[in-house]
């Protein structure tokens, strides 16, 4: 017999276009590529807060999570409109503002003389590089405190810090502790003014004089004095 007077039979005709047809199937389904982004990884921080003063209480906290570069005050030099604000005023809002900070938590209400409060932080994995905080005592002219720029990146689950901070003078405001100049329950003046009739620096704060001490002008008596450290701080990674 020929090779050309060979036929394939109709049976074996369909068996070979159904072979050719799985083929075609199965190379449809290895060029599929899944596009479902991976979802993201987040770390979550706890940051207990406790006011260590006699009769200082302090204004709403801002918990703050930004680059590692980052820093919201440096001793020795002026003090952005930001950190005025608060220091004089409590208002955290310009801070929460700034374009380097990512996240950002404000506390509840004022933070009283020996109490505590717990804040809770959530990051996705890439943004976790240092947080700040920062809260003014209400009871003086500029004074504040808080946490500027800690590390919190490479803490494990359950790991914890804890640490003890000054009181800054922010350098805006005179600390002349006269009524109308200071917006806690002390006085209940003013908080945040544009104008700077002080060293204009951030320092250490030498603390508050009171009426008590010679400083005929003040309202501020004995209960208002503090001494560093003023605000204790525990950091804590809980997931």
């Amino acid at each position: 017999m020929k090779l050309t007077d060979f036929t394939l039979k109709p049976s074996l005709l369909a068996m070979l276009a159904a072979a050719t047809l799985l083929t075609a199937c199965g190379d449809d389904d290895n060029d599929t590529v899944d596009e479902t982004p991976p979802a993201p990884v987040m770390q979550t921080f706890t940051v207990t807060v406790t006011n260590l003063t006699a009769n200082q209480p302090m204004s709403p906290v801002i918990l703050a999570a930004h680059a590692s570069d980052a820093m919201l005050w440096n001793a020795g030099e002026m003090a952005s409109e930001a950190i005025e604000k608060m220091a004089e005023g409590g208002d955290t809002a310009d801070i929460a503002a700034l374009s380097l900070i990512n996240n950002s938590i404000n506390g509840t209400g004022l933070l009283m003389p020996g109490m505590s409060e717990t804040l809770t932080l959530t990051l996705d994995e890439a943004d976790v590089a240092s947080i700040s905080l920062a809260t003014m005592l209400v009871n003086t002219n500029d004074a504040f405190t808080g946490i500027n720029s800690y590390t919190i990146a490479g803490m494990e689950v359950d790991g914890s810090s804890s640490m003890k901070f000054m009181a800054y003078d922010a350098g805006t405001e005179a600390n002349t502790e006269a009524k109308g100049t200071m917006p806690g329950p002390a006085d209940g003046g003013e908080g945040f003014n544009a104008s700077r009739d002080d060293v204009d620096f951030v320092h250490i704060h030498p603390g508050v004089i009171s009426m008590y001490d010679g400083l005929d002008d003040s309202v501020l008596d004995a209960s208002h004095r503090f001494d560093n450290p003023v605000l204790a701080v525990t950091i804590r990674r809980t997931e």
